[in-house]
């Protein structure tokens, strides 16, 4: 069994907007073990963004607040870290790959500058060494060094993935969060950027959350997954658990929406309705409304079964009879 590496107990996350409270992260537990991936799966506005930017403390406070929880890094809790050391952990212990690589570089900067910086910030290298270091992350991303003095609009969408990449890399994180690093990407670059970060992962035993919407993706690059609803974990296991053996109507609804090439259906089958409005969520179950095997009971709010080892289900059929733990 590989050893729990980043835990989080109970986070909730609440931003205020025109009056109102924002309900985007609802008693999220996680783990991820060391040298694994977990797939953070989900709808736009599940909080999936919200849970990667909590670890790293880069919420926009205000408006956002982290209410409450624990977010424990190898045995440290992050949120009781002082400002000046948690960034000694940005970028050197976990590092961001986020969605869109062309906001996240500065236009003004050529890469080889900005990956340099990444590098001076962290260690105590000389500017020659920070080039040096820089040039072989380039290389190991596939980017010749010749590109070093070229600027970000100079460079395809998906090497400018890339050089994200290769940033979030420079300082050897022990964790990546990925924030769906290939959704702007074709599906050949996408594989080709898939293949590297698995690759590095690999070399460096580096833990990494994936954040996507891409079952595809999840089923090539990841060992867990999370499944999240309106801010809840509504299923939590393997790669096997949840694509053999899923239980969430939710889960089971993500599933039937994508199409398969032995059905000869001309419609896709979707999920129904809209995610709840995070100012207003429902009363008990939050996929009830939208669920097609809701009953009475579900006007309670479900806790976390274990359905099998290692197996979680957030859902009110399996509340009776079976073994509940509030966490995963």
């Amino acid at each position: 069994m590989s050893e729990e590496f980043l835990k989080i107990n109970n986070l909730v996350v609440e931003y205020s907007s025109g009056g109102q409270i924002v309900q985007a992260v609802n008693g999220v537990d996680l783990t991820v073990k060391k040298g694994k991936t977990l797939g953070l799966v989900g709808e736009t506005g599940a909080g999936k963004t919200t849970i990667a930017k909590s670890i790293l403390r880069i919420l926009p406070t205000p408006p956002a607040k982290i209410q409450k929880g624990e977010i424990f890094l190898d045995g440290e809790d992050l949120l009781k870290l002082p400002e000046k050391e948690m960034m000694k952990v940005r970028g050197n212990k976990i590092a961001m790959i986020f969605q869109d690589p062309m906001t996240a570089l500065n236009p003004t900067m050529t890469v080889g500058d900005q990956i340099s910086e990444v590098v001076l910030q962290h260690n105590d290298y000389t500017k020659q060494q920070a080039q040096e270091r820089t040039i072989e992350m380039l290389e190991l991303v596939g980017i010749a060094s010749v590109r070093y003095m070229d600027y970000p609009h100079q460079f395809s969408g998906g090497m400018k993935q890339r050089v994200v990449i290769a940033m979030a890399l420079a300082c050897n994180p022990e964790l990546i969060l990925a924030d769906e690093p290939t959704t702007a990407l074709d599906v050949t670059i996408q594989a080709q950027v898939l293949d590297m970060m698995r690759e590095l992962r690999e070399k460096f035993n580096t833990s990494m959350i994936l954040i996507t919407h891409d079952l595809g993706v999840v089923a090539e690059t990841c060992d867990d997954v999370a499944v999240i609803y309106a801010g809840e974990i509504v299923e939590y296991g393997t790669l096997a658990h949840i694509f053999r053996n899923p239980q969430h109507p939710y889960t089971l609804g993500l599933f039937g929406s994508l199409p398969k090439l032995d059905d000869d259906s001309k419609r896709l089958s979707p999920i129904h309705g809209l995610p709840p409005d995070p100012t207003n969520l429902p009363d008990g179950c939050k996929f009830a409304p939208r669920c097609p095997e809701c009953k009475g009971e579900c006007a309670k709010n479900p806790a976390m079964v274990e359905i099998e080892p290692g197996h979680f289900v957030r859902c009110c059929k399996f509340a009776a009879g079976q073994s509940k733990r509030g966490g995963v």
